[in-house]
């Protein structure tokens, strides 16, 4: 049976020097609302994959503008637009040749003025993907650096190095890419003679900037000021842990393509001088009081991680724990207990996703089939409960699952080449979605077919199907997504553990919701209360197995 309050057994989002974390819905001392991104529901868009305005199977933003009437339905604060940059598209957009120009593939800036206008004729919110820690190698400064000289000016914006051995033939050290392979391309010089080698953590079309070069951090600057003159809300800063190197570029000691840090091994990533990085964006952005920035930040450990939400830096940052946890509840409270702890010391606020553009969607993460709908239904419920921001990946509010027999030759994600047609990539989560009718593509384009072949059998799970069930997952999202915005008892930024069965959890928020969490074979008795919503229908008055439910 699950406890009373008075069983509660902890408080979770205490500092560890018994600090009070920021309340979500108390105002600050000036009497200010507080900052609209600290309970915000995100939707993230991965813009090839949304829906297709012109006709050539690939998504764009002429097509979001068309959906914002269902985004609105949704219930959605905000998007988070994935890269829509100038962009040669070795690497879906996050290898950028000029940052402050919109690709045509996704209509020019044309469509991204209007989105932004349109998007906020709606109450949405508008925030991008920026990437500071590379560029495409054909951005003008890395086409200029290629035709300069070593130890040139042009040079100095990257990460250029003399190779080791007597003929150079050697990279610098030992760093791998993100993408396999070494994380350093020689060049050929512009005589004809083999060259310099420059740092590339990802492909190597996309070349590692210099961030001691002042230069570099002008220009960023001005791209911020760029967007937000433009009417953008925020940005979302990729591989945020990042940019600065450390002195001398030592080799790794334990050899991983990883970008998880684990202790202090790899120094490719989450070096000291990031911060100073962060406090010099975090300056520009105060100067526009309602934007946000909000870090992909790959740190384990906790007091690493909350440095980069300090009072100075990032609003927000991405923490992937829940992401990376299998249904079950014991580890789904673990996580939860973990993100909240990472940020209360300095007063951040916690973010929660279950997936996005980068790995398997929860569907099938946890099952596949009825089960994999059944629990993503109810971890959304519990992500809902919590306290801080959440992020929706496209599709995730349909119960899509991942894609994973697409034909090889439809693939297109650079990974699958890498690694020697070993590793699929992360295609299988980037899959067009149906909108409507009985056969692929389902009214994401005209055309006859999309960039990626959506399945026949999502002719089950379109956005027009959906929205005529009652029971339906995305009827499911919409009606949590009201509640989380409308109720009182969803206020707080602590959650409070109750006792409850073997392989449950329930937990109760200071406004007084009850969420709980059935992640047994079979159905429990309810907590006390009064019942606001179930992600499935009760048996005899119980919670079903894979289930969440909220009570008052």
């Amino acid at each position: 049976m699950f406890g009373t309050i008075a069983d509660v057994t902890e408080t979770s989002a205490a500092s560890a020097d018994g600090a009070a974390p920021a309340e979500d819905n108390a105002a600050p001392v000036d009497g200010q609302a507080p900052p609209w991104w600290r309970s915000a529901v995100f939707y993230q868009v991965y813009p090839r994959s949304f829906a297709d305005s012109d006709g050539d199977g690939v998504g764009d933003l002429g097509g979001i503008k068309e959906k914002l009437g269902y985004l609105e339905l949704l219930g959605i604060d905000a998007l988070w637009i994935c890269p829509v940059m100038r962009s040669p598209m070795a690497d879906g957009g996050y290898d950028v040749s000029d940052p402050r120009d919109i690709d045509p593939l996704f209509g020019g800036m044309a469509a991204m003025d209007a989105l932004i206008a349109a998007a906020h004729r709606r109450g949405i919110k508008i925030t991008m993907d920026l990437v500071p820690n590379h560029t495409s190698d054909r951005h003008r400064w890395f086409v200029d650096a290629l035709a300069a000289a070593p130890g040139s000016g042009e040079r100095a914006r990257y990460i250029f190095r003399d190779g080791r051995g007597p003929d150079g033939s050697e990279p610098p050290n030992n760093w791998p890419s993100i993408f396999g392979g070494p994380a350093w391309t020689r060049i050929t010089e512009p005589d004809g003679t083999p060259g310099q080698w420059y740092l590339h953590i990802f492909a190597p079309e996309q070349p590692d900037l210099n961030w001691e070069n002042p230069e570099v951090v002008a220009d960023f600057e001005q791209t911020l000021r760029f967007w937000l003159d433009r009417g953008v809300d925020g940005f979302r800063i990729d591989v945020a842990h990042g940019m600065a190197k450390p002195p001398g570029l030592p080799d790794m000691a334990n050899v991983s393509t990883k970008m998880l840090v684990h202790d202090d091994d790899d120094p490719r990533f989450n070096n000291p001088g990031v911060h100073e990085i962060h406090r010099r964006f975090r300056k520009v952005l105060d100067e526009y009081p309602h934007a946000v920035s909000i870090g992909e930040v790959w740190v384990d450990d906790n007091t690493r991680f909350g440095e980069y939400v300090r009072p100075d830096e990032l609003h927000m940052a991405f923490n992937f724990r829940l992401a990376e946890t299998a249904f079950d509840a014991e580890a789904v409270r673990h996580a939860v207990d973990n993100s909240l702890a990472a940020v209360a010391p300095v007063g951040a606020s916690p973010t929660w996703t279950l997936s996005n553009h980068d790995i398997e969607r929860e569907v099938t993460r946890y099952g596949g089939g009825v089960l994999g709908v059944a629990r993503a239904k109810a971890m959304m419920m519990v992500e809902l409960a919590l306290p801080g921001a959440v992020f929706v990946y496209n599709g995730a509010e349909l119960g899509l699952p991942n894609v994973d027999d697409l034909p090889e030759e439809a693939l297109q994600d650079p990974v699958w080449e890498r690694s020697g047609h070993t590793d699929r990539g992360r295609d299988g989560c980037r899959v067009p979605l149906p909108w409507e009718g009985e056969l692929p593509p389902f009214g994401f384009t005209s055309a006859a077919s999309s960039w990626l072949p959506a399945p026949p059998e999502w002719a089950k799970l379109t956005v027009e199907s959906q929205l005529e069930e009652v029971g339906s997952t995305v009827s499911l999202y919409r009606m949590a997504i009201e509640m989380r915005a409308n109720r009182a008892e969803f206020s707080g930024a602590s959650v409070e553990w109750y006792g409850s069965p073997k392989g449950c959890l329930a937990f109760r928020r200071p406004g007084g919701l009850i969420c709980a969490l059935n992640a047994t074979g079979a159905p429990i008795p309810l907590p006390p209360g009064e019942l606001l919503l179930a992600s499935a229908d009760l048996i005899d008055g119980q919670l079903p197995p894979d289930s969440a439910a909220w009570l008052v």
